[in-house]
């Protein structure tokens, strides 16, 4: 179920090849209950699509814009050039240089264009990236990023607590 008064977030890739690595930001949105729109879209074949959509991405209704490529990966900084909203960029692993390439460019952009960056491949932390923009305006968002942070904490300690029992059982067998 969606919250209702949220803007929505775009995920904008450069390839549908780049959907495998994005799967995990969408599927991480839905889960927060925001509403979500997935485009094709490239800095370098659809370049006027490109900019027609981040030009309009605010009147439609969008909060926050996710964008993959890998390569030269410009399209965050391309759809960051033509709109205010808040863009995230996900540098997507290539062929080549494992995708520090891609990371580079996205990274690097010039004064007065920011492009947030998470890590190579990294999208569900671009989901949690865009979901904590959102919940500065959204208490229900944000109690559910609480929990989410919560629930982390708590599976951390499981693993530890696991850990700890399988090293005493490992170490002090009982003869």
């Amino acid at each position: 179920m969606y919250i209702s008064n949220l803007p929505k977030v775009a995920v904008v890739m450069g390839s549908d090849s780049d959907y495998p690595v994005l799967e995990s930001c969408i599927k991480t949105l839905k889960a927060f209950g925001i509403d979500v729109e997935v485009l094709v879209c490239s800095a370098h074949r659809t370049p006027e699509k490109a900019a027609e959509f981040a030009k309009t991405a605010e009147e439609k209704g969008f909060g926050v814009i996710i964008a993959a490529a890998g390569k030269a990966a410009h399209l965050p900084g391309v759809l960051a050039a033509y709109t205010v909203l808040p863009v995230i960029g996900v540098p997507v692993k290539s062929s080549t240089m494992d995708g520090l390439d891609s990371l580079l460019s996205i990274v690097q952009m010039p004064s007065g264009i920011p492009v947030a960056t998470v890590a190579i491949d990294g999208a569900k932390n671009a989901a949690l990236l865009a979901i904590q923009i959102l919940s500065l305006s959204s208490e229900e968002l944000r109690a559910k990023m609480k929990k989410f942070k919560e629930d982390l904490a708590k599976e951390v300690e499981e693993k530890n607590t696991a850990l700890q029992k399988k090293i005493r059982d490992e170490f002090n067998p009982t003869c």
